[in-house]
Formats: structure tokens, C-alpha cells, sequence
């Protein structure tokens, strides 16, 4: 059975899970309260986000006294950073691609003013490309998709940076295809419809809106492989080989892909001694057990994998507890 949660809902699902678990009253202590920005409702973002928010808003051993979190919807990772950037958010996950041009200046926000504040909590999980199309679209490879109807995403997600990034490997510009730039729900249901051949996702397996259209439809994964995906690796040094296991989707064999990884990102203006904590929570045992009951993904999210694919700066208090449990040196 699947379950659909509003934005809206789940938000204030989450907020009331903290208050109820922390049995704030007016007379407690001050209360804090820490937006995570994911993604779509349809993504790996938002269930991850729900899980972690839930987790430290909780007192005890797993939880801060005092804090309230919320999993908040989103455009993906560039909304992310846009809204930390601006205080609309305390904190958001992105791709770990989108985290290095903001802090740098570079690649997407070449000409930008760098955002420089942009501080790492963890590093969560890798974050597959996934390429789908419709069985009977005769997609084999990536330059198959020249004349298609394909979506890219939404402007402002990571996804659509690194479609046009894998696009332009294979020779391809949106120019050569039909482009739409679609969530991955609606997409989905255009593809079911007929009305789009292809669309891509970053996000890590298995995903919920693909899991659901592979249910009912024949589709099939377009592998991103071969001297093609070795240049835009040896280039983009932020992708990594990945594979998506044979069946993660009904039907689709084994394909061989690539990935970037997902992070938890927030500013360096968020106080040391509350982002400490927060991720002292975070690898509690108790918050690790729920991560992995929670997700697929949720088993990735290991103290060891936290300090990876750092490419901008840890967040003050975040550093603090790595190198107190020896994660960094």
C-alpha cells in the first residue's frame, strides 16, 4: 500500500512528533527549531529528511532537548542552498556536485557570488543517475535520446545540471532533444502516458516513484557507461562509478551508471554547540537503528561515510564531534 503525505502534513507531522517526544510546554527551555530542505515529495530526499528530523527532534539518547526539525519540500539542491543562503532554511540536502560550485564559485555558479558560508554536516549516501525510459521507446544508450521527448528537471535541481553534464558527454545538447523539465512524479506519469520517452533522476535506489511506475509499465534503465562516462569522470571528479542491482525495479536488469553523493549541508552562521549535537544525534545508536529500518538508503548513513566526498568545509561543530570520535584526524 502506498502512503501520500503532503508537504504541508508531514511538516507539521514532524513538528509535532518533536513536541510531543520532548513534552515541551511554554515553560521549558528556549526551542530551536532546524528546517531540512530535500526534494520532491516522489524522491529519496524527503522520506531520508523525515526520518533524520524526526530522530533529533527527540529527547534521550537519540534526540537534542529542545529542538524541533522539519523535512520541508523542495526544488532539490540549488533551492536548498538558495533558501540556507538567504536564513529561509537552517540546513538542506544536495548533491555534493552542487555544494562544490556553490562554495566555489564555479561550474554552475561560475559568475555568481560564492556562497560562502555553505558549511558540511554529513555526508549521507551516493546519489545514482538514473536514466528511464519507456521499453518500447528503442532508448539503448544515452545517444538515443537525440530527437526524444526527455525531461531534464526542474530548473533549480541538481538533476538537471547533471543531465545536461551527461548529455553533453554523449554530443548531445537540450537542443538535440524535446526537453521538459519535470519533477520525477510528473515525468512518471507522462512517461506511463505516452507523452515523454525518457527521464532523468538523481537519487539513490530505489526510489519510490520509480519503484511504483515499474510496477505497472515496462521500463528500463538507459546505462551511462562506456569512454563516454570514463572522460566525464576523469572531468567532473565529484561522479563515481555506481550500479544499479539487477530487479531494484521490477524487470530491469543490472545497469551500470554513475553518482554523486548526497550531502547535508548548512551555514557556518547555524550556532557550533546546536550543529554538535545534532550530529552527535545523528550517530546515536538509536537514530542509526530507526535510518536503517526507515530506508535502503538509511544503511548507507554511517559515521564512516560521513566524512566523505568533502568538498567544502565542515561545519564547526560538526568537525568537533568527527575528531573527538576519531572520524578525522
Amino acid at each position: 500500500m502506498t502512503v501520500s503525505i503532503s508537504r504541508r502534513a508531514f511538516a507539521i507531522g514532524a513538528a509535532a512528533a518533536g513536541f510531543a517526544m520532548a513534552g515541551f510546554s511554554p515553560s521549558r527551555a528556549q526551542q530551536a527549531f532546524f528546517r531540512i530542505g530535500t526534494g520532491g515529495t516522489s524522491g529519496t530526499y524527503y522520506p531520508v529528511g523525515g526520518l533524520i528530523a524526526n530522530s533529533i527532534s527527540a529527547t534521550g539518547a537519540a534526540g537534542v532537548e529542545g529542538l524541533v526539525a522539519t523535512a520541508v519540500s523542495s526544488n532539490g539542491s540549488v533551492a536548498n542552498i538558495s533558501a540556507i543562503q538567504s536564513g529561509a532554511s537552517e540546513s538542506g540536502f544536495t548533491q555534493s556536485d552542487v555544494a562544490y560550485w556553490a562554495q566555489s564559485g564555479t561550474g554552475l555558479y561560475e559568475g555568481k557570488p560564492k556562497v560562502e558560508d555553505l558549511r558540511l554536516i554529513a555526508t549521507l549516501y551516493p546519489e545514482t543517475i538514473h536514466l528511464v525510459a519507456r521499453a518500447d521507446a528503442g532508448i539503448k544508450t544515452v545517444a538515443d535520446l537525440k530527437g526524444k521527448r526527455v525531461s531534464l528537471d526542474e530548473p533549480g535541481s541538481g538533476t538537471i545540471v547533471d543531465s545536461r553534464l551527461v548529455l553533453a558527454a554523449y554530443g548531445l545538447t537540450e537542443k538535440d532533444v524535446e526537453p521538459e523539465y519535470l519533477k520525477p512524479g510528473p515525468s512518471g506519469e507522462r512517461l506511463q502516458d505516452g507523452a515523454l520517452d525518457a527521464y532523468f533522476f538523481v537519487g539513490g535506489y530505489p526510489t519510490g516513484a520509480i519503484v511504483e511506475l515499474a510496477s505497472t509499465n515496462n521500463i528500463t534503465l538507459v546505462p551511462i557507461f562506456g569512454p563516454e562516462a570514463d572522460k566525464l569522470l576523469s572531468e567532473q571528479k565529484f561522479f563515481s562509478t555506481d550500479t544499479v542491482p539487477a530487479n531494484t525495479y521490477k524487470n530491469v536488469g543490472e545497469t551500470k551508471t554513475i553518482s554523486v553523493a548526497a550531502q547535508w549541508v548548512t551555514s557556518a552562521k547555524q550556532p557550533d554547540d546546536l550543529v554538535y549535537k545534532i550530529v552527535k544525534s545523528l550517530y546515536s545508536d538509536e537514530t542509526q537503528k530507526t535510518l536503517q529500518a526507515g530506508h535502503a538508503k538509511g544503511k548507507l548513513i554511517t559515521l564512516q561515510n560521513a566524512v566523505t566526498s568533502a568538498g567544502i568545509p565542515f561545519h564547526p561543530g560538526a568537525e568537533k564531534f568527527y575528531k573527538e570520535v576519531g572520524a578525522l584526524k
